[in-house]
């Protein structure tokens, strides 16, 4: 299992909700109680149950990937050696 994820997902009560229509999608309501983080999820059918699970975050890395080149020429680091020290 992830680490960001918890182990045991406490369960939480069954709670009645309704379906609508949203455009030409059916809808449902997250109800406050079943809130999870991120602004999205992945939903799978399994039978006649619908599972929705929220997306893990990306790494730092994959999220570096994702923004623009810098096209700047960075001025040049010197390397001066250290001051040498007494033991």
């Amino acid at each position: 299992m992830l680490k960001h994820m918890p182990k045991q997902i406490p369960s939480a009560p069954e709670r009645h909700v309704k379906v609508f229509k949203n455009g030409r999608n059916r809808a449902v309501r997250i109800p406050r109680e079943f809130e999870f983080p991120g602004e999205d999820a992945t939903m799978r059918k399994e039978g006649n149950r619908l599972i929705i699970e929220p997306i893990p975050p990306q790494s730092l890395l994959a999220l570096l990937a994702t923004l623009p080149r810098l096209d700047e020429d960075f001025p040049p680091i010197r390397d001066v050696p250290p001051a040498p020290v007494d033991l």
